[in-house]
């Protein structure tokens, strides 16, 4: 079993145990997400899976994602006006976004919980989280940008 078997069955069991029905669009959706490095919008594994399941809807998947966020499997990552995209990584990290195509690139870094605990003393507030993107050109578009 690869790492992605082992992360896909981990996904199943984890619906499973959350009384959630294992449907084949569901499975597909859940594969797609946890196969892919872009952090994909719905539309984008609408797409990806339309000839597959020629009945399945843009409506359907969004549900599923939302099925998957509400359990924990899937984090939205709201950028923006642009569409929401769904990270299967919902380990502790930090992203680089691509200024020019959107490109969502993961990136791993010591956790800044001192971040927090200085905003919870400054503000007063109760910290529940935080996020930190880097904004910049991926490689791929600093090429095309020079010729």
């Amino acid at each position: 079993m690869t790492v992605s078997d082992h992360r896909l069955q981990d996904a199943i069991d984890t619906l499973k145990s959350s009384g959630v029905r294992i449907t084949p669009q569901r499975h597909a959706v859940l594969e797609f997400l946890l196969n892919a490095m872009t952090h994909p919008t719905a539309d984008e594994i609408y797409k990806a899976l339309e000839s597959k399941f020629p009945n399945m809807s843009v409506a359907t998947v969004y549900n599923n994602l939302r099925v998957f966020k509400d359990i924990g499997l899937v984090r939205e990552l709201t950028y923006g006006d642009s569409s929401s995209r769904f990270d299967c990584n919902t380990s502790d990290h930090y992203h680089a976004i691509c200024n020019n195509c959107g490109k969502i690139v993961d990136f791993h870094y010591p956790s800044l919980n001192e971040v927090e605990s200085l905003a919870e003393q400054v503000t007063g507030f109760d910290v529940s989280h935080h996020r930190m993107e880097v904004y910049g050109t991926c490689s791929k578009c600093q090429t095309e940008m020079a010729h």
